[in-house]
């Protein structure tokens, strides 16, 4: 394995970025190897054994390609205060001046300006036209909700959720009826207020649906899962006076009042519902077993137009680019199809869920084996007893997962702030929502 390059200064950096770059696009003038081998370049934030798997299964596949990865951080290795911005700034300058490496790992990058100056290869030809890959297999529904004016810019390498984790014994026991593939927060609330009521009857005090949740990190979780009802960025245009929005802050201020849910901790049994992300199929089963004795996986709320679908909130991990001035743009192609084969989507050092819906139902059924033969632990070291029904509701959560939001940390920032005024008292909901609305009006429209 050849040694990785890893660069810490910005001006190392830009010199990298931008050595690799020259000479126009398509396929003109390829950097080579002394032995005739076409120079492939990928630029990453860090490194880890994935990237060095990957690195040599491709080039078993490729001899004719030299992949050369160039890492910002070794692996492990801290980011200093204020060091992720000078590296932005180091991509962005390679970027801007025309050049840079020839696939672009652009997590925290700004991809929305990289594509609206033509720096960003469109992929949505090759990908239909490419015959290696199965699209029936691929998550499509992933691919095309990181879709930016229609193209396919970028390509991540697997994605995790967010689900809801129900205490299935004190829901079990209340019998109130909801369906969380349809459930707006109203109704969350409403059910979490009648099973709490069925609770304390029942001689089990202090119960609450969310705990160690104030009311402003509620109105942040709301704020993610319904992020799309209220930003259109293609439109610049924000709906953060809405009535839909200003529901929101009240109905998170109205569950704390109420008790529904607390900023303080619960006992243990006492909490009907955790957040939980969901990053491999084991997380599906070492946090909610260790939670709850008989969890409960169900989808989070939404509200406005999004309520009623389908499908878990995604998150992607390692998201690629190529380079639209790329001299081996054929070979970065390649690249990203083998990224999105079964081989590289098996390896066991990627991340995340797989974009093959296959590799996933794969990665589960030997899970689910596993529990049956009793060889799997949980972290406590007890045998994980899980039946085979809640695998069935694991799979249908995994494949159909689509919400994919591209949430823009600066709004989700304005809304944060702004919200405490309503959450202190000093502020209604209304005037809140108003400047919440103007801020993000003037941020958008930069």
């Amino acid at each position: 394995m050849k040694k990785w390059l890893l660069f810490i200064s910005m001006g190392a950096l830009i010199a990298s970025l931008t050595a690799c770059g020259s000479g126009g696009s398509g396929n003109v003038n390829k950097p080579a190897t002394k032995e005739g081998k076409t120079v492939l370049t990928l630029s990453l934030r860090e490194t880890s054994p994935f990237y060095q798997t990957l690195e040599k299964k491709f080039e078993e596949k490729y001899p004719d390609i030299d992949l050369q990865i160039n890492a910002y951080k070794s692996m492990g290795e801290q980011w200093g205060p204020g060091e992720f911005e000078k590296y932005r700034t180091a991509t962005n300058t390679a970027m801007l001046s025309g050049k840079g490496m020839d696939i672009i790992e652009v997590d925290g990058l700004p991809v929305k300006e990289f594509v609206s100056k033509g720096f960003l290869l469109n992929m949505n030809d090759l990908l239909k036209q490419d015959k290696t890959l199965d699209k029936g297999d691929l998550q499509m529904k992933i691919v095309d909700g990181l879709k930016l004016n229609g193209g396919v810019y970028t390509i991540p390498s697997g994605y995790s959720l967010r689900v809801l984790v129900g205490n299935g014994d004190i829901l079990g026991n209340a019998n109130v009826t909801f369906d969380d593939k349809t459930w707006d927060w109203k109704k969350f609330g409403e059910v979490s207020k009648e099973v709490i009521r069925k609770a304390k009857e029942s001689g089990t005090r202090e119960v609450y649906a969310l705990a160690s949740y104030p009311p402003e990190y509620l109105f942040q979780e709301m704020l993610y899962e319904n992020y799309a009802t209220f930003v259109e960025p293609s439109a610049k245009k924000a709906s953060f006076d809405s009535p839909e929005f200003v529901d929101l802050l009240r109905q998170a201020m109205n569950m704390n009042k109420e008790k529904i849910i607390t900023a303080g901790e619960a006992q243990p049994g006492h909490q009907l519902f955790s957040s939980t992300p969901i990053r491999s199929p084991l997380d599906f089963i070492d946090g909610p077993y260790m939670l709850f004795d008989h969890p409960k996986i169900m989808l989070l709320p939404r509200a406005g137009e999004t309520a009623g679908q389908k499908g878990a909130r995604v998150f992607t991990s390692n998201q690629f680019a190529i380079h639209a001035k790329s001299p081996a743009q054929d070979e970065a192609w390649k690249f990203i199809t083998f990224l999105l084969s079964e081989e590289a989507q098996l390896l066991q050092e990627r991340e995340g869920f797989s974009m093959l819906k296959s590799v996933n139902e794969k990665m589960i059924n030997d899970l689910q084996e596993k529990v049956r033969s009793g060889d799997y632990k949980l972290p406590n070291g007890q045998q994980a007893k899980v039946p085979d029904e809640q695998f069935t509701v694991f799979k249908q959560i995994v494949q159909s997962a689509d919400q994919y939001v591209d949430l823009d940390s600066k709004v989700i920032s304005i809304a944060g702030e702004e919200s405490m005024a309503f959450f202190s008292g000093q502020k209604t909901a209304e005037e809140v929502a108003k400047l919440i609305q103007n801020r993000v009006t003037t941020y958008l429209n930069e």
